[in-house]
């Protein structure tokens, strides 16, 4: 995830003093999301400097000595960009970094955006604060709206900052701590703005790779299975819930009256929760999504999951065409950066596998 945006807001209000509105964005949220990030930067401490110290805890001090060997992989191996991103660590002292919010109308699948100055239009709005996005949320809550707010566990400042490893990010296993790694750093390798599709599916083409060489060399017994099985349940669950948006998408075209809309959309939802409980109870998916599950869904919780990785079978293929060098198909993907959406699109599609 980047949460450039709620930087970018900051940033343009320097320049521009004098106004209470930039953007979309309010004298207070900026406030809010510059005093997060420096909070953020000032519990920052190298990893170096607390692999050293005797008095680092030793589960600590191991889980930094594999994220310090994967981020020297990244840039020594798979090209990926050579900053201090990633060398150093902050505890944040909460469960989750920021806390996001989305939204859409009743009957809409489409997300509302807010839009800044450098990293475009996103399709939520992100707080250091759960209080804060919280109260957000009710107030969108009161328009009517769907809404949902959701922890997030780590975010990428896209080169901006010197992001460090999180102890949100701790929770995950080492495979999934070593993915988002490249993930973020890829980001950083290249971003288009206003295409999340494509910035999505090009990191995780650019983690995919990374994984499979990272694990060749220096993974523990079972770790690219591991990593792979979570691939598979995550890419199951997209599946399921690209089935909703679809099913959801007719009952909104159907121009029904809103009483009998509402009737339809609540059965769309409940056969989604029946589709996951039937694939868990048949082991085709673990139970690490049941918690999203039982929560009281509605449109923005389909949003926010995005269809953000239309194009990985796309870029697959670009990276086996490119004989599976990182440095060829970082040009290629370049080369797609540049056209304009429409022709992005088009050459993406051209291709897509048959």
């Amino acid at each position: 995830m980047s949460f450039k945006a709620i930087l970018s807001c900051g940033n343009r209000l320097l320049l521009l003093t004098a106004a209470w509105s930039v953007s979309g964005c309010s004298i207070g949220y900026y406030l809010h999301s510059a005093r997060g990030q420096a909070d953020l930067m000032a519990r920052r401490t190298a990893i170096a400097e607390l692999v050293a110290d005797p008095g680092t805890p030793a589960e600590l001090r191991q889980r930094l000595l594999r994220v310090r060997a994967a981020r020297e992989f990244a840039s020594d191996e798979l090209g990926l960009p050579q900053d201090k991103g990633y060398r150093s660590y902050a505890d944040l002292e909460r469960p989750f970094a920021v806390w996001s919010v989305t939204a859409t109308e009743e009957f809409s699948l489409a997300p509302l955006s807010w839009c800044f100055p450098i990293a475009g239009c996103v399709s939520y709005r992100g707080y250091f604060d759960e209080s804060k996005a919280r109260r957000f949320a009710e107030g969108l809550r009161r328009r009517g709206l769907d809404v949902a707010v959701r922890g997030v566990a780590a975010y990428s400042t896209l080169g901006y900052f010197d992001d460090p490893v999180l102890n949100t990010m701790l929770h995950w296993d080492d495979a999934r701590l070593v993915a988002i790694i490249f993930h973020e750093l890829a980001h950083q390798r290249l971003y288009v703005k206003n295409d999340t599709p494509f910035n999505e599916s090009f990191a995780r083409v650019v983690e995919e790779a990374g994984m499979a060489r990272w694990t060749a060399t220096h993974g523990e017994p079972g770790e690219l299975r591991h990593y792979l099985q979570g691939r598979d349940a995550e890419e199951a669950f997209s599946q399921l819930v690209a089935s909703a948006r679809t099913r959801l998408a007719d009952v909104y075209a159907s121009q029904k009256a809103a009483p009998e809309m509402r009737q339809d959309k609540s059965r769309v939802f409940a056969d989604l929760v029946a589709a996951y409980e039937a694939l868990r109870a048949s082991g085709a998916i673990h139970d690490g999504y049941t918690a999203w599950f039982r929560q009281d869904l509605n449109n923005a919780h389909i949003a926010a999951v995005g269809v953000y990785q239309q194009w990985l079978p796309a870029l697959r293929k670009l990276l086996q065409q490119s004989g599976g060098d990182l440095g060829h198909f970082y040009a290629a993907a370049e080369r797609l950066a540049q056209l304009s959406p429409a022709e992005r699109v088009d050459a993406l599609q051209g291709l897509n596998p048959d």
